[in-house]
């Protein structure tokens, strides 16, 4: 692996080191860059959002070349947010590159409710075109065009959003529409692990309890599952020095009686409030730890909405420090940032982040129109894609 480039603002701006783990929700995954991509160029452009901990452009462990995509570390969760909202599809040696929150955990990157599958898209489509088209419906985490070998797309592709009331809003508004001329298909993903039949997921025999006392054991799982149906087989699981882990498993004849079971038992208080429910496969408790992740990544982010304020409309001479001292007054700010081009010169925006909400609407509700070098200063809450595009490439 290539060695990680860390911010800490010394005289050149890089130095060699060790970035540590930030959180989830700080950590950025960077796609489709061209082999010819360096560390260096990845962290001199996200550095314009905020301080970068570290980044790491994946290599071939055999030829050391570049597998085209890198890892990008922010401290801050806010400036990781910013950056996937302001810099994604930004082109680098002409190909937009993709950005998406870094899950580590392979198990858990992917949630399957809010995961859509599109094809009969037309060739011209792209990843950045595929997230204009459907960034209207809700916040999206990863977006894919499937290319060939030589770069030229396989006329399907890949949504997934945060939320599953956004994946299904956009398959029922476009599912059957045309898109560039196209009729396309929007449904479900559905992944290898979870390709059963509908009677395979609706009917089960074994069941699993939990929150067992440690002196329950075998003769009473079959005494109290046995009401509901023949057992073939009861279990409590013991570590090696024979002492129970106060969970086990009944496995029933039949799947009525084991529905059964789980319908009268589960919450039911003995010792314990027992928990009761069908024994999930690996792929199956899979799901379950995704849609964890994802609600308690959702409630992590929640905490930075509000509090990040778009400027523009001010003088080119304008740097940081000074919009830092301007908005100063209205609280704790976060980070502050005039976005630059490679040479330096300012965008004409820039944005200010506050450690609370009422501080951030303080500052907008005073330095709105407010004249700052002659120019009436333009301030709003920070918003991101879905927000700021409607537009759809849909026709009726």
């Amino acid at each position: 692996m290539a060695q990680a480039l860390v911010d800490q603002h010394p005289a050149n701006g890089v130095v060699n080191g060790a970035g540590g783990n930030p959180p989830p929700l700080a950590s950025l995954f960077v796609g489709d860059l061209q082999p010819n991509v360096t560390e260096t160029q990845l962290f001199e452009l996200f550095r314009q959002i905020g301080p970068v901990v570290s980044v790491r452009l994946c290599l071939d462990s055999r030829t050391n070349r570049s597998l085209g995509h890198a890892y990008v570390n922010y401290s801050n969760p806010t400036d990781a947010a910013m950056a996937l909202d302001v810099l994604n599809f930004t082109p680098i040696h002409n190909r937009p590159i993709r950005i998406m929150y870094s899950i580590h955990d392979p198990s858990i990157s992917i949630n399957g409710a809010a995961n859509i599958f599109i094809k009969n898209l037309d060739k011209t489509i792209g990843n950045k075109e595929l997230h204009e088209i459907f960034c209207s419906f809700g916040n999206i985490l990863s977006c894919k065009v499937a290319i060939d070998a030589f770069g030229q797309s396989k006329g399907y592709g890949f949504v997934q959003f945060e939320q599953e009331e956004a994946a299904q809003n956009a398959i029922n508004r476009l599912n059957g529409m045309l898109v560039n001329d196209k009729l396309v298909y929007v449904g479900p993903f559905i992944h290898k692990q979870e390709r059963e039949s509908s009677a395979d997921k609706t009917k089960f025999c074994n069941v699993f309890v939990k929150n067992l006392s440690e002196s329950t054991t075998k003769e009473d799982l079959e005494f109290i599952f046995g009401k509901y149906g023949e057992i073939t087989s009861a279990v409590v699981m013991t570590s090696e020095d024979g002492k129970s882990k106060c969970f086990g498993f009944v496995n029933f004849e039949m799947p009525d009686a084991a529905a059964q079971a789980v319908h009268e038992l589960n919450g039911q208080k003995f010792d314990d409030e027992w928990y009761v429910g069908k024994a999930l496969k690996k792929s199956e408790r899979e799901l379950d730890l995704r849609g964890n992740f994802h609600l308690h990544a959702r409630e992590a982010f929640n905490k930075h909405q509000g509090i990040n304020l778009y400027l523009k409309n001010f003088e080119d001479n304008i740097e940081d420090d000074m919009l830092r001292e301007l908005f100063s007054g209205f609280g704790t700010i976060t980070s502050c940032k005039i976005m630059r081009e490679p040479n330096g010169a300012s965008k004409g925006f820039g944005f200010v982040s506050f450690s609370a909400p009422e501080e951030a609407a303080r500052a907008l509700a005073e330095m709105n129109g407010k004249l700052i070098g002659g120019k009436p200063l333009f301030v709003a809450l920070a918003q991101d894609k879905a927000e700021r595009k409607a537009k759809l490439q849909v026709f009726n």
